[in-house]
């Protein structure tokens, strides 16, 4: 299996030097790049799209939270840790769904178990793509008409398992491996898509409720939403889940 590719972040050059010992502890890991401030960082992940950011919150111009906002919006299910000396960030590294969150200086056996709990999930999610459930028979499902700059699209609704932001775009993902692009924005699909069968788990997914097939968790305040009939999985956050559970209770 390939190592999962980690970029590293911070304006302290010590700092860099024991991210750098970390990572070369970790099993299973490849460093990929290394970053002194936002810009540099945003630019390094453009390159290299590694699946692990490990940085700090403040450098020399974009802070660490802007850039999680910035990857966010690119890859929803990039994994970020931030390491930082100032606790006061905690509560808006948690809102760009951080991985976790390492308050310097914090014990070398800590940031290696939270390195060893990526990978875990990242393998767990690698392992469930590679299996697909066959989707039941439809019935008469009525149609969704997207705008893309290539003209017009027609999905049937009822076909849809998840519809996601990517790469700055809104992706439709349907059974038989269906996928569509769209100009349109993920709030204004979730208008027009029928609120009984379509839930937003996070601010960069919505799920097709009857296509669901588990939800595990994957950070400390995050958990992985699996899917019938495709090799794409969702992030649902804490208190959607909460909501979600509620629905089937």
């Amino acid at each position: 299996m390939e190592p999962i590719r980690i970029l590293i972040a911070d304006d302290d050059p010590g700092m860099l030097l024991m991210m750098r010992k970390l990572i070369a502890r970790a099993e299973d890991y490849q460093l990929v790049g290394e970053a002194q401030s936002g810009e540099e960082l945003l630019a390094l992940y453009e390159k290299f799209t590694p699946e692990v950011v490990l940085m700090d919150v403040e450098m020399p111009g974009m802070s660490g939270i802007d850039c999680a906002r910035v990857i966010q919006d690119k890859d929803p299910k990039a994994v970020l840790v931030f390491a930082t000396a100032h606790e006061q960030y905690m509560k808006s590294a948690f809102e760009v769904y951080a991985f976790d969150y390492l308050v310097k200086p914090f014990p070398v056996e800590r940031a290696l178990n939270t390195l060893r709990l990526i990978r875990e999930r990242l393998r767990e999610s690698a392992a469930a793509q590679a299996v697909t459930t066959r989707p039941r028979p439809r019935e008469a499902p009525s149609r969704l008409m997207l705008k893309s700059r290539d003209g017009l699209s027609f999905v049937d609704i009822e076909d849809i398992l998840l519809v996601q932001r990517e790469e700055r775009q809104t992706v439709i993902y349907t059974v038989n491996d269906g996928r569509y692009v769209t100009s349109e924005g993920l709030s204004e699909l979730e208008e027009r898509l029928p609120a009984n069968m379509f839930f937003r788990t996070h601010k960069s997914y919505i799920v097709n409720i009857d296509q669901i097939e588990s939800v595990t968790p994957y950070g400390r305040w995050t958990y992985i939403v699996r899917l019938c009939g495709t090799k794409r999985d969702a992030l649902i956050t804490h208190e959607r889940f909460d909501e979600l559970q509620k629905l089937f209770s």
